[in-house]
């Protein structure tokens, strides 16, 4: 072999550890830019810029919650009562509340509509329910509107000739769908605080 393909096989090896080796400079560094961090962790105390930052539970534990309902009748109360207490007890974890920076204002309905008839007896044999909410967040102090958002979920129940099991069949899809609904709104509204600090 002559001394010109020996440098030329030397060359073509260095160009490609060079490639090699940038390569994984240009993905360390575009793994580090990453801002990827847990949704509910905490946040440094101060941002580049000087400004106080506070962690998305805090933010979270100061905002008050009040539930309405569309109608008056005492099952979209009951349930929009569960929901509140669900969300208190999710923005809160059990702590008590600090002073109130934010308001979460909800307003929730219930329906019921028929899914299945009975052979030859024409009457439901199951009930979809579905829970549909407005939530708006506003910060107390200045009254201004963060937020809108709507959320809503269904649950299904079946229905018999047993009044107090079609009662308790009822209340307990009144309470999944409830549950359903307030995780999604503590999640969008701690998802608001993440990008807001």
């Amino acid at each position: 072999m002559s001394l010109f393909n020996r440098l030329y096989q030397n060359t073509k090896s260095n160009r490609r550890a060079m490639l090699g080796g940038a390569a994984v400079i240009v993905c360390a560094l575009a793994v580090s830019a990453c801002q990827m961090r847990p949704l509910y962790g905490s946040l440094p105390s101060t941002s580049t810029n000087g400004a106080q930052h506070e962690a998305v539970q805090d933010m979270l534990a100061a905002t008050d919650i009040s539930i309405s309902s569309y109608g008056s009748s005492q099952d979209v109360s009951r349930a929009s009562q569960y929901m509140r207490n669900q969300l208190i007890y999710g923005f809160n974890r059990g702590a008590q509340q600090p002073l109130p920076k934010f308001k979460l204002e909800i307003i929730a309905d219930k329906t019921l509509s028929e899914v299945g008839i009975e052979n030859l007896a024409d009457v439901p044999s199951a009930y979809n329910l579905t829970i549909n909410t407005t939530f708006t967040l506003s910060n107390i102090e200045s009254g201004k509107s963060l937020y809108l958002g709507r959320s809503f979920a269904s649950a299904s129940f079946d229905f018999s000739n047993q009044r107090f099991a079609n009662t308790r069949a009822e209340r307990d899809a009144e309470n999944r769908a409830a549950d359903m609904v307030a995780e999604d709104i503590q999640a969008r509204i701690a998802a608001y605080f993440a990008t807001h600090p």
